[in-house]
């Protein structure tokens, strides 16, 4: 019997966020999500979806002809068969992203995928759940994104940074405002400030979409 995975969605739009920003990406989203983080904007995802074969994802994910997939949540890496997709979408040829809050082990992931670890900031609520030990298995193909919520965040963010030496670590380092909650501007002026060596980006696809289905 075919591997399978609890899934919410899989639609086709444009990358909001990360390196790839702006490129048409198939998003598959699992089910599922052990964090509450303050600032989710994927509850829809913590409970139901439905059940399907990886052979069943695959085929729909190829009926859009994507160069690019990102496997989502949720908190894709609660499912243990999310390794098994992984590596399929691999060896389908396909570019592939892995959106993950950090606090599940990513020491087994395929390393053709560029992993994308959102460490949890102390407004998250979820700061107690990183796996800093994560960090040892990131390399250049990897990110690391901070959701900021205030200048407490800020510090907290810019402190791992310089601790944890990110930026010869990883291939990029992403420092996002929490959607309207801390005025894009102010943390655009405080990276500018202490000329740090991360990449500002805003959520594209709220700018776009304003969090619409499908998007």
């Amino acid at each position: 019997m075919s591997a399978s995975l609890r899934i919410t969605e899989i639609f086709y739009s444009l990358q909001g966020e990360s390196r790839t920003i702006g490129l048409p990406t198939v998003f598959v989203r699992l089910t599922g999500c052990p964090l509450r983080c303050t600032y989710c904007d994927t509850e829809y995802a913590f409970h139901g979806g439905e059940r399907r074969s990886i052979d069943d994802i695959l085929t729909q994910v190829a009926s859009y002809s994507p160069r690019y997939i990102c496997v989502t949540g949720g908190e894709p890496l609660a499912q243990p068969e999310c390794l098994t997709l992984l590596r399929a979408l691999c060896d389908a040829g396909y570019e592939v992203s892995l959106e993950t809050s950090g606090a599940m082990p990513v020491a087994d992931v395929d390393p053709r995928v560029s992993k994308v670890v959102d460490l949890k900031t102390p407004a998250s609520g979820e700061q107690h759940r990183n796996l800093m030990e994560n960090l040892d298995h990131l390399g250049a193909n990897d990110q690391v994104k901070f959701v900021i919520c205030d200048r407490d965040d800020y510090d907290w963010a810019r402190f791992q940074v310089d601790q944890h030496r990110l930026p010869e670590r990883v291939g990029e380092v992403l420092f996002s405002p929490s959607f309207e909650q801390l005025p894009a501007r102010d943390l655009a002026d405080w990276i500018i400030g202490d000329n740090l060596p991360v990449r500002f980006q805003l959520q594209l696809h709220k700018l776009l979409w304003q969090d619409a289905p499908g998007h």
